[in-house]
């Protein structure tokens, strides 16, 4: 048989063609991600000053995010339509969102008495409901996702902070189904399901007698149901279950360290590993505020009222230290906090700022998660090969063994190998749809302007003259 000239140059062709195809996972959800950031920025506009940016240091990043002044939270920016989208229904009474006056005042209340619960009645709730999601999670080496493993377990913390007795299996997956479908669109790897939440919002409103501690004043019955699905079956549900799931999966992921937070009965080590893993993967990307008043920066620099500030978490927590792309607990002992003070101050805002509304939940959630990752680490041994992003789109994929087991052996070398390649493909098929489906709501959510039509309405009642001259 001949062989043509051209026979080499269609197998080099072949061969490279081939070679682009297997290496696809590897580079093209990179690309995909940038092209996603262009076309949301695009949608966006170019409204917003990041800080830390040309603009405003990580030096300054503290001064400016404390300023009185930098305290607008959604009336005035167009971004606000993105957050009160993916967070429908009731963002308008949602305390992350509320402008500041009578009713925050009121919501940040009712949230206090709620979260004022004692360390031993939050590590003992935290410990039982772990305890029943790991008596039905599998193991022997079975693959799970973490997020899908520890939400049911919030969920069913967050129902008896409210309720103050057990949670339902109805109740539940109520809850669950309504987180899942929050954060799923958040991160663009599907739409919103409505019919989910408000299921939710529905079963809520007929619950409003039953909560252990008095709801806001000032609030319709339905706001009330919503101000319950926001703070505590939107935010805290997912924001619970993502931080968990960073923390297992930095252990999953370092046998050495596991071991060590296994031995150490102190918690020293586990709050160490805690805080790098915020710091690594925080909760928040972007917290964008409204200024009400000028800000001076410097001499040179003034900030005007009405700008739109998007203060970059990971950025922040990345400036000022050593090497940050590498995950190092012992940043966190008391040696190198010292030595980080004494140059200037740590970088590390996991719960937002004192001055600028922090999270609610700054003391509660650290020690409901130290008792939950107790009762994982107790019932479990854990293993991964998978990608760790600050967004975790692959929702942590995870081997479970029994405990104080460490992976080995070819059936786990397999296993461990098996779930890398498929997270590399998962990862190029989620890109792409992040890319479809985010757009989609982008658009939508811009389309709809929850925000922007919800205070033109209250503009109307408060002016309507002047509202119906204009």
């Amino acid at each position: 048989m001949l062989t043509t000239p051209a026979a080499p140059v269609a197998l080099a062709a072949l061969c490279a063609a081939a070679a682009a195809l297997a290496g696809l996972p590897w580079w093209l959800p990179g690309r995909i991600v940038a092209l996603r950031a262009r076309v949301f920025a695009r949608v966006n506009g170019d409204e917003g000053i990041t800080i830390p940016g040309d603009l405003v240091g990580a030096d300054r990043f503290l001064e400016v995010y404390s300023h009185p002044a930098a305290g607008g939270r959604s009336r005035g920016a167009a971004l606000s339509d993105l957050f009160w989208y993916w967070l429908s229904p009731g963002a308008h009474v949602h305390q992350e969102h509320l402008e500041a006056g009578a009713r925050y005042d009121a919501v940040a209340a009712a949230t206090r008495g709620f979260l004022a619960v004692p360390r031993a009645e939050a590590e003992e709730a935290a410990a039982r409901c772990f305890a029943r999601a790991m008596a039905a999670a599998p193991s022997g080496g079975r693959a799970v996702r973490l997020r899908d493993l520890v939400m049911p377990a919030w969920a069913e913390f967050s129902y008896e902070l409210v309720f103050g007795e057990p949670c339902p299996r109805e109740a539940r997956d109520l809850i669950v189904a309504n987180a899942e479908d929050v954060v799923t669109s958040l991160k663009c790897t599907g739409l919103r399901h409505m019919d989910r939440r408000d299921r939710l919002t529905r079963y809520l409103a007929g619950r409003l007698d039953d909560v252990r501690h008095p709801l806001p004043g000032g609030l319709t019955p339905d706001e009330q149901a919503f101000y319950l699905q926001g703070t505590f079956f939107n935010t805290a549900v997912v924001q619970m279950s993502e931080a968990t799931a960073h923390l297992l999966l930095v252990l999953a992921q370092r046998p050495g360290l596991q071991a060590e937070v296994r031995a150490d009965t102190g918690d020293r080590r586990l709050d160490q590993v805690m805080a790098e893993t915020f710091r690594m993967y925080p909760l928040f990307g972007i917290a964008h505020r409204i200024t009400t008043g000028d800000i001076e920066v410097d001499e040179r620099t003034t900030i005007p009222a009405g700008s739109v500030l998007c203060f970059d978490y990971p950025a922040f927590h990345r400036s000022g230290v050593a090497d940050p792309g590498r995950f190092d607990p012992d940043r966190f002992t008391p040696a190198r906090r010292r030595e980080a003070r004494a140059a200037g101050g740590e970088r590390h805002i996991p719960f937002g700022v004192a001055a600028n509304r922090p999270c609610p939940a700054w003391r509660l959630a650290p020690i409901a998660m130290r008792a939950a990752v107790r009762e994982v680490l107790r019932a479990r041994g854990l293993a991964s090969s998978a990608a760790h992003t600050r967004s975790l789109p692959n929702r942590g994929p995870c081997l479970l063994l029994p405990p104080d087991e460490p992976p080995g052996g070819a059936a786990h070398r397999r296993a461990l190998l098996a779930m890398r390649l498929r997270d590399r493909w998962e990862d190029l098929w989620r890109s792409l749809a992040q890319l479809v489906l985010g757009t989609l709501m982008v658009r939508d959510a811009r389309r709809r302007r929850l925000c922007e039509r919800h205070f033109a309405a209250a503009a109307a009642q408060e002016c309507p003259v002047a509202h119906r001259s204009g």
